[in-house]
């Protein structure tokens, strides 16, 4: 598998002015090839070979004297950026085809000079690793870099950042094998929530932190003060760098809470199921603000990510699962309740239950019994795998059951 490593670095003035010659010589050969690609479609539906757009908007564009300080930057950060636009087009048919997960990809756009995030990658002709621990870029030179831990194996590419608040921060493309963990009996299930970030199916609950609510004072004022500045002067620009980097330490605060909170969970047990929440949805309610800043999707890729690589398994249950209205003791579906609605008790069996609790406790019986029910491999030999189905689309949902002693059929006793 494939995983980045990210680096903070520390140019100097010289080399910063470099980067920023490279971010936008890389900038100008994206938007000369999608131009060209266009006018092509547009004349008589052709497209245009890779290797003849890299001759004419690289090569021969570098003999002109509109184009002639092309030459000053790395030409493989300007090839890479060739490599982006046929990135960026083979992912957009890959969408409309119905071969890439997710939503549908628009087409690619030209890049504004005006953007606040710029970034440039570098293949293995385009920098080395020195001795003394600095990173040699092509025309740029040697720059130093904070290391944090050492790469796993020699990276096959880097990117170079420089994000809103002036930081710049390089990330390694490294090869790595899966580590496995050692195997544990334990599973969970977990409902995901504002109140509560997530409440476990074992009675632990992870407290939700917040950190765009404890930080709008001084979001707030870094704002007023920007706002109070006159448009295109020096001091406006230094106030906008301010508000970026309260953001920027905002955002850096949440993705690691992420990180340890999901190594944690991945750590202590062997699956882990939640919810397929429609957080795009959610995110256009009056608590979009809480929303976005509990980052549910930011913790699930995180919390599959290190599950892929540890040997562990998450599993996500249907969003049309009925959690909240299910009793996870007879799984009688009990009914709609409202929000503020926090314990109930089932009409059938007469258990009470908190309702985030016995909302997890359900998530963990549809997830295990989701597991058991996942299809397997070809059952013939030479038989190519079918395109097993996502987990919404194979849901198993709970049914009232009549009440019984024990624990009704696919739902394990808790």
């Amino acid at each position: 598998m494939h995983l980045r490593y990210a680096f903070r670095i520390e140019p100097t003035a010289g080399q910063r002015i470099a980067l920023a010659r490279t971010f936008g010589c890389a900038r100008v050969v994206y938007n000369d090839a999608l131009a060209a690609r266009k006018a092509a479609y547009t004349a008589d539906k052709s497209r245009i070979a890779t290797g003849a757009l890299a001759k004419r908007v690289i090569t021969d564009a570098k003999k002109t004297p509109e184009r002639a300080w092309l030459a000053e930057v790395s030409v493989d950060a300007l090839q890479s950026s060739l490599r982006d636009l046929d990135t960026a087009y083979a992912n957009f048919f890959a969408s409309v085809a119905g071969k890439r997960r997710g939503r549908r990809m628009r087409l690619p756009v030209f890049k504004s000079k005006k953007d606040n995030r710029q970034a440039v990658r570098f293949s293995k002709n385009g920098f080395r690793l020195r001795d003394n621990g600095r990173l040699h870029l092509a025309k740029i030179g040697g720059v130093r870099v904070r290391w944090s831990r050492p790469l796993p194996a020699l990276p096959s590419s880097v990117t170079v950042v420089k994000d809103a608040s002036g930081r710049y921060f390089v990330s390694f493309a490294v090869e790595v094998g899966p580590e496995h963990l050692a195997p544990v009996e334990d599973e969970v299930g977990i409902d995901l929530g504002l109140t509560h970030y997530a409440v476990l199916s074992n009675g632990h609950v992870i407290e939700n932190p917040r950190f765009l609510r404890r930080a709008e004072r001084t979001l707030r004022k870094a704002q007023q003060n920007l706002s109070r500045k006159a448009k295109g002067s020096a001091n406006r620009a230094k106030a906008r760098i301010k508000v970026a980097r309260a953001h920027a330490k905002v955002a850096d605060a949440r993705r690691d809470w992420c990180h340890q909170t999901a190594s944690r969970l991945i750590r202590d047990n062997q699956a882990v199921y939640l919810e397929d929440l429609a957080v795009s949805g959610l995110a256009r309610t009056r608590l979009a603000k809480s929303v976005h800043d509990a980052a549910w999707g930011m913790f699930r890729r995180v919390l599959e990510e290190k599950a892929a690589r540890a040997g562990r398994h998450v599993g996500v249950v249907s969003r049309w699962l009925p959690s909240s209205q299910t009793c996870s003791v007879c799984g009688v579906v009990d009914g709609k309740k409202p929000l503020h609605v926090r314990t109930w008790r089932c009409g059938a069996c007469g258990t009470e239950h908190d309702r985030d609790l016995n909302a997890s406790r359900v998530i963990l019986a549809a997830g295990q019994a989701e597991r058991q029910n996942a299809p397997g491999g070809p059952v013939s030999p030479g038989v190519e795998i079918p395109c097993q189905a996502r987990p919404v689309e194979r849901g198993t949902h709970l049914k009232a059951q009549p009440v019984t002693t024990g624990s009704p059929a696919g739902i394990p006793a808790l």
